[in-house]
């Protein structure tokens, strides 16, 4: 969810919402950065294949949407 400033909020159903990227061959996934410990805590399996870009506005989602680079976390 983003915010009418901008913001992004956390969003619930983590884990099920990264099953169904995979499923689905998403390679890339933007998460708000206020979800990272809950990413932390899941399975490798469940992370593995996916570059999980956080972000704490939606000017920050910009790069990695439309291709260009931002700070990533590979987890391959």
């Amino acid at each position: 969810e983003i915010t009418l400033t901008g913001q992004i909020l956390p969003v619930g159903g983590l884990k099920e919402k990264l099953l169904a990227a995979l499923r689905e061959g998403v390679r890339t996934v933007v998460l708000p950065r206020s979800v990272a410990p809950e990413v932390e805590e899941l399975q490798g399996e469940l992370k593995k294949g996916l570059d999980i870009v956080y972000v704490e506005n939606f000017i920050d989602v910009l790069a990695p949407a439309f291709g260009g680079s931002q700070e990533q976390e590979g987890t391959d």
